[in-house]
């Protein structure tokens, strides 16, 4: 450890202890939305708290998933829906998880092959659409109880299509997605940015929806552990909560988008032009929200209740029969107290009350809804 790194140290051994852990291995996959750890580890806002962090690029949510199961990734840039998978044993060995807080709001898009936005476009509807390809139509998202298979479902059965019957739904890494669609393997995605930008930039999809048309500021990637991490290292968990802070903070400056989209644009990151990240980065976006990280602090706080309504979803789905302790798993995940603290300390605002969330259907989700009543509720579910 170098000299200022043991002053920073000790900085954050005075106000909450000696860290426990100095030195954090976090991973990420290339998308837009890990602009908040690039920014904390090309600007170093770590050293501020006692950590030196290494940023680890993943090829895939699987791979995120298993290396932050065998502790080869401390903590990482996760899907929130992946989280909650891991918890309830879905997909993969059962773990008990944390998320530290929410890394962005918004930022995701529906994308569709040019053939079926044409008939979209032609027709108006997407089941008349639909009927024109003549086959089962196929759609992809990134993992299977992720944030983009939410958002594609309900999207879908907001348009009135079963994503359980009448598509077949494929797991792609989101790298992978516009290769995908140019070689007409599918006919619609949903992904994070910048691969719809890249897609409608190559002239192979056209992007229809924007996640935030789903569920207005929604939240998407969160910064994610193991619990026991957080156990064996409330310290440093809170240091890294506070350093996302700032960074989250610092993508917010005049300016700094613009500088973020160029070095996301280097091969450690995503590696592609820096144009393509940029459009879709910026402070206004022409469709839909724009993708937040910080407004301050009204996007971070990791509301149990938002984390909720992806095991409602999962319900609804198939995926976990129906259940009466989603609050309670959801407060056991989502790690508010320490969240609280770490906000504190770098003077950010926790937001006042839990305010309730309309979606695309109208329907609405709030801390108080009785989550059983509201997953069996919907016209399409399983």
């Amino acid at each position: 450890m170098n000299s200022a790194t043991s002053a920073a140290s000790s900085v954050a051994s005075s106000s909450s202890g000696p860290l426990e852990k100095t030195h954090l291995r976090l991973g990420f996959v290339a998308l837009s939305d890990a602009a908040p750890l690039v920014a904390a580890k090309l600007l170093e806002f770590g050293h501020a708290h006692g950590l030196t962090l290494e940023l680890c690029r993943q090829p895939s949510w699987a791979a995120v998933r298993d290396k932050l199961l065998s502790g080869d990734l401390d903590a990482a840039h996760a899907l929130y829906g992946l989280v909650y998978g891991v918890q309830l044993g879905l997909g993969g060995p059962r773990t008990d998880m944390a998320v530290l807080m929410v890394l962005n709001r918004n930022g995701q898009a529906i994308t569709l092959s040019n053939r079926l936005a044409d008939a979209l476009a032609e027709h108006g509807t997407l089941p008349r659409a639909l009927a024109t390809l003549g086959r089962k139509p196929v759609f992809a998202q990134t993992f299977p109880t992720g944030t983009h298979a939410m958002w594609l479902y309900y999207w879908l059965a907001s348009q009135r299509v079963d994503p359980l019957r009448e598509i077949e739904s494929v797991v792609i890494p989101p790298p992978q997605m516009v290769a995908a669609l140019a070689d007409d393997k599918l006919d619609g995605l949903c992904v994070g940015e910048p691969w719809n930008a890249m897609a409608e930039a190559e002239g192979v999809g056209r992007t229809v929806a924007q996640t935030g048309d789903v569920w207005p500021d929604h939240p998407e990637k969160v910064l994610a552990c193991r619990r026991d991490f957080v156990d064996a290292n409330p310290n440093t968990t809170r240091a890294l909560v506070q350093t996302m802070l700032e960074a989250c903070r610092w993508l917010d400056g005049a300016g700094h988008r613009d500088e973020i989209a160029r070095w996301l644009a280097r091969p450690d990151y995503i590696g592609i032009d820096e144009a393509l990240i940029a459009a879709r980065l910026g402070a206004a976006v022409e469709a839909g929200l724009p993708v937040r990280f910080f407004d301050d602090g009204a996007v971070n706080y990791p509301y149990p209740f938002e984390g909720a309504w992806f095991l409602t979803q999962f319900e609804r789905w198939g995926m976990i029969d129906a259940r009466t302790d989603y609050a309670q798993i959801a407060a056991q995940i989502n790690q508010t107290q320490l969240y609280r603290e770490a906000a504190a300390r770098v003077n950010v605002a926790v937001p006042d009350g839990e305010p309730a969330r309309t979606l695309i259907d109208g329907e609405v989700w709030s801390s108080g809804a009785q989550a059983t009543a509201y997953a069996q509720r919907f016209t399409i579910h399983r």
